[in-house]
């Protein structure tokens, strides 16, 4: 009993976890039976080293050469800031769809509505995103994955066979998933660190090899510009790890199990990136004959050359296992978002996206939406690949804005004291003004650096190098429109849709 009266400082107790929901204003629909490797490997399979790093390391090396490592930690440093700040808001927050409850509850209902529609539109493409890395994965595998003869449309049909496997996972329950994301996950961590023993063991050069450019002296401002445009590829890789907060209402325990898992999932991830990325550097059969910038042949090649067809081949098995837990976490935590913001009734036709189905305690319907969603995106890349690239480049600098739409009110709200620490969670105590502005800071730098129009990024085109712009602008619009579209509903329909829920406490903990 004493669980119920004092639910955060609760134990794993189902009935405690439901109780302390309930102060929020909602109901426990979704099925509650993830535990704390379960979170982590929420967060874990969403920045997934093995996918985003094979995908995009010739993407850094084209840029800047070996030394481009040296992104790696500065990015994992400056996201570790926001991961602290997040880490406090799943403390105190523990709600499904956090970064539209975080926004919502330190700077308002309309800012919220934004920094969960930003989100929304960045996960939707990034699911697409992490679907079509399959493509850079079978076919290395076994030939028999080349579908069609034209690599474009057989990364559509790749992705799209991936995203009907991760729909029926989503929709058949919150148990399976977290299972198969937990098994999978285990397998990439094992990959990790034996592909990092197996190239220590093939280095042909040593660890000094970070600190050459190689042939790469910049592109129109010297080589710190280049250093600079090569960190889009850790920038890229580290964010997702907020997942842990998505799955709240699914944790057990989320008040203490979603800080320590947010954290522990960027920590790991940054660990065992960096030697990912040592070990490749050293044991690449070449650092100068422009392979290891070659999106076809990149880190892929490095395995299959220095560990031999037989074993390489193993490994990439390991990594197209990881491919698919990523994408199943992204589309979760993407339907959870949709679960959220649509039972608070802001999204349109929320009714029936806020449903639960019974059974599976999932919400099936926003899974179904997701992958439908992702699949037309994919469509995009077989008529014009170059957009679904610049797509794929804009959706993170919109989830980077997304951040700063938490930390940004968190920090104001931390000025007027209204983040004071609390017995029993976690709290940044008197490191939380720093850490909280240093976060900021590094957020805008790394927005600004995201969405700067580049040709040798996005392509020539006008359209495409100022892409990021001109999506953003187009998705606060579009936004913008279907949030007014939606109250304007709701005051027709006032007296007989129920009272949305937790509205009482978005409004007294929303600033004036």
């Amino acid at each position: 009993m004493t669980a119920l009266a004092n639910p955060r400082t609760a134990t794993a107790d189902p009935a405690a976890d439901a109780a302390d929901l309930s102060t929020f204003g909602y109901e426990q629909k979704l099925h509650r039976s993830i535990g704390s490797f379960g979170s982590f490997a929420a967060g874990f399979s969403f920045v997934s080293i093995l996918t985003t790093v094979f995908q995009l390391f010739s993407f850094g090396f084209g840029f800047g050469g070996p030394s481009f490592f040296w992104t790696w930690p500065i990015v994992f440093g400056g996201q570790l800031l926001v991961a602290l700040c997040f880490s406090e808001l799943a403390a105190r927050y523990p709600i499904s769809g956090c970064i539209y409850q975080w926004a919502t509850r330190l700077g308002g209902a309309v800012w919220g509505w934004m920094a969960g529609w930003l989100m929304l539109v960045a996960q939707v493409v990034t699911v697409a995103a992490a679907a079509i890395a399959m493509e850079i994965v079978l076919p290395s595998i076994w030939s028999g994955f080349n579908l069609v003869d034209n690599p474009t449309e057989n990364a559509v049909i790749l992705g799209s066979l991936l995203l009907v496997v991760t729909t029926t996972i989503n929709a058949v329950g919150v148990r399976v998933m977290s299972l198969i994301n937990s098994v999978g996950v285990t397998c990439e961590l094992i990959g990790v660190v034996l592909l990092s023993i197996a190239l220590f063991s093939k280095a042909k050069r040593g660890p000094g090899v970070v600190l050459h450019t190689g042939a790469h002296v910049g592109h129109g401002a010297g080589y710190l510009w280049s250093f600079v445009i090569s960190g889009l590829m850790a920038a890229y890789v580290m964010v997702g790890f907020d997942s842990a907060g998505e799955l709240s209402e699914e944790t057990k325990n989320p008040r203490r199990t979603a800080p320590r898992t947010i954290i522990r999932a960027l920590v790991v991830s940054g660990i065992g990136g960096a030697f990912m990325l040592l070990a490749t550097l050293m044991a690449a059969p070449s650092v100068t004959d422009g392979s290891l910038g070659d999106p076809a042949r990149g880190l892929p090649y490095v395995l299959t050359s220095r560990l031999g067809d037989t074993l390489g081949r193993l490994f990439l098995v390991d990594v197209a296992i990881a491919v698919t837990v990523c994408t199943l976490a992204i589309q979760t935590a993407t339907t959870r978002m949709i679960f959220s913001m649509a039972r608070d009734r802001v999204l349109p036709f929320a009714v029936g996206l806020a449903k639960v189905n019974r059974r599976t305690g999932t919400p099936i319907r926003p899974a179904i939406l997701v992958g439908v969603l992702t699949v037309a995106l994919l469509y995009v890349n077989v008529g014009n690949p170059a957009v679904f690239l610049a797509l794929s480049s804009v959706c993170i600098m919109l989830l980077y804005v997304a951040y700063l739409m938490v930390t940004v009110p968190m920090l104001r709200r931390r000025l007027a004291g209204g983040l004071p620490a609390e017995s029993g969670l976690f709290s940044l105590g008197r490191w939380g003004v720093p850490i909280n502005l240093l976060a900021i800071v590094w957020g805008a730098l790394m927005a600004v650096n995201l969405g700067w129009p580049r040709a040798k990024v996005f392509g020539t085109d006008w359209y495409l190098q100022y892409f990021p712009e001109l999506f953003l602008g187009g998705a606060v619009l579009v936004g913008a429109i279907a949030f007014l579209a939606q109250r304007a509903e709701m005051r027709r329909a006032a007296a007989e849709l129920d009272p949305l829920p937790g509205a009482e406490i978005v409004a007294a903990e929303a600033p004036a």
